[in-house]
């Protein structure tokens, strides 16, 4: 494959590959969920690149790394004035024109930029799918507040819409922005956008709460079980536990509360409370039964909050490459 031929999506993954492990691991760092999702998938699929392709890759990078500079010390004037003596009138043209069109404001940037108890009066009784477009636009954490206030019959209908958007049209986008723009009196140009898919409602069902994320994810395996399952797939809940090797339960126990661990574990399947157990010291793991038999009842609510802290551990270390989860249906990837 010629390097004119690849996407965005297949070259960054090109790239990640070439600078290796570590490096790649402090660029994740700084990428949202959906792009980790995205470019981990693709560098999955990459089997092989030749020498010819790594280099080419490389070289455009390093093209527009020198681009941004140059436009950061002079706008884009002065970037095209130094690319054309250094690389040619075509070429400085061609970088030129992949930057400018990274630089265009997305659609709703004034929506991001709003406070989402605020925005969720504006839309709560708007249609499901114009919900669903707009949310689209926001991080997981401002969606996961709005589509956790949502009533209970509308978040299905809503997470479902967002799963399943693929293109939407600017004469739509511009619409839904008009008439935000008289509720919030702001408004932006925008172009015509992919949103949405999997990897979007998988970055927002994992910052939700956990009643709402089980809520969602029961209603969508009664009505769409294959995306459910799909979902799924991306996804790491509690019970996910189980996907850990002992070594990385036991790197997770270290930072977890034996409190929380106690309350997680009262509703947790048997299989779950002996894997957890068989990591943990017979002394602890004595302890920890013993006080879950004197706690009595707990409420659910503090048992979905005890668990999401310790998924919360769970991603955290995951990010920060200290632990593997290992989600199937993939090959190792040697870099």
């Amino acid at each position: 494959m010629a390097n004119d031929d690849m996407n965005g999506l297949q070259k960054a993954a090109i790239l990640l590959i070439a600078l290796g492990p570590e490096k790649s691991a402090t660029v994740f760092k700084h990428l949202k969920e959906e792009e980790i999702e995205e470019l981990t998938l693709e560098i999955a699929n990459t089997r092989s690149v030749s020498p010819k392709i790594k280099e080419d890759v490389l070289n455009e990078f390093y093209q527009v790394c020198l681009a941004q500079q140059y436009i950061a010390e002079g706008g884009i004037g002065y970037a095209k004035e130094l690319l054309e003596k250094a690389l040619g009138q075509e070429e400085a043209q061609n970088v030129i024109s992949k930057l400018t069109a990274a630089l265009q404001v997305r659609p709703f940037e004034f929506v991001r930029k709003t406070d989402p108890t605020q925005l969720l009066n504006f839309i709560q009784d708007e249609h499901p799918q114009t919900i669903a477009m707009i949310l689209s636009y926001l991080t997981p954490a401002q969606a996961a507040l709005i589509i956790g206030s949502l009533p209970p019959e509308k978040q299905a209908d809503v997470a479902k819409r967002i799963a399943m958007m693929d293109r939407t049209s600017p004469d739509v986008i511009k619409e839904v922005e008009r008439v935000l723009e008289r509720k919030l009196s702001s408004l932006v140009n925008q172009d015509y956008t992919i949103v949405g898919g999997v990897d979007a409602i998988v970055g927002i069902l994992n910052t939700v709460d956990r009643a709402t994320e089980k809520h969602i994810m029961e209603s969508l395996e009664i009505e769409e079980p294959e995306l459910a399952d799909e979902i799924r797939k991306k996804m790491f809940v509690f019970e996910d536990i189980l996907l850990l090797d002992d070594r990385a339960i036991q790197r997770v126990l270290r930072d977890v509360d034996n409190n929380d661990l106690g309350v997680a574990l009262k509703a947790a399947n048997e299989e779950v409370q002996n894997v957890i157990f068989k990591n943990l010291s017979k002394r602890l793991a004595a302890m920890i039964k013993e006080d879950m038999e004197y706690m009595g009842p707990v409420r659910m609510k503090d048992v979905e909050e005890a668990q999401q802290k310790i998924v919360g551990i769970i991603r955290k270390l995951e990010e920060n490459s200290e632990i593997v989860i290992s989600r199937g249906g993939g090959d190792e990837i040697v870099v």
